[in-house]
């Protein structure tokens, strides 16, 4: 478990359907992800797959409640010597805009790098997601590059991938 000023960055909890249904059954959550909006009974089941995992943190609010209020993905990457982690975040959208992926991601990237040995982390975000681009930056992650058309997550009603591109983000142990 990680705490920050204003939150606790832990281990997905199966309690934690409710508020994660609460944000990833909205449309608008995956316009810049994969996906479609979850069920209540999806969002219970998800949350006992995340709980038995280390790839997904729950951001839960420090004061009062403790309510989860998004979530990062922070996976290592392959070959696993390369010691390189990608994150990834989602927000509930009612906790947008307050810095709080920011905090949360900074936590984690500090933690990759005093307790996993970790090299580098890096972060890919769609070039029209200004938000998560500026989250990135704030991280201390320097944009490197473009990768053009490197992944889809819908088709067109041809069956046809709808390519998109994403900017790629990094920041080494010696930044």
């Amino acid at each position: 478990m990680l705490t920050t000023e204003r939150l606790i960055v832990r281990p997905f909890m199966g309690s934690d359907y409710q508020d994660l249904h609460e944000y990833l059954s909205l449309e608008e959550i995956y316009r810049f992800e994969p996906g479609e909006p979850i069920s209540l009974e999806e969002a219970r089941r998800l949350c006992l797959e995340r709980s038995e995992g280390t790839d997904f943190w729950a951001v839960t609010l420090k004061d009062g409640v403790k309510k989860l209020i998004g979530h990062i993905s922070f996976i290592q990457a392959e070959p696993k010597f390369f010691n390189t982690w990608e994150l990834g975040f989602i927000f509930n959208p009612a906790y947008q805009n307050q810095g709080y992926a920011t905090e949360a991601s900074r936590a984690l990237i500090a933690y990759a790098f005093r307790k996993l040995n970790a090299h580098r982390v890096v972060g890919f975000c769609s070039p029209e997601n200004i938000a998560s681009c500026r989250v990135l930056e704030k991280c201390g992650m320097t944009r490197e590059g473009l990768l053009r058309q490197n992944a889809f997550f819908r088709k067109d009603e041809n069956g046809q991938p709808v390519w998109l591109n994403s900017y790629e983000y990094a920041i080494l142990a010696e930044d």
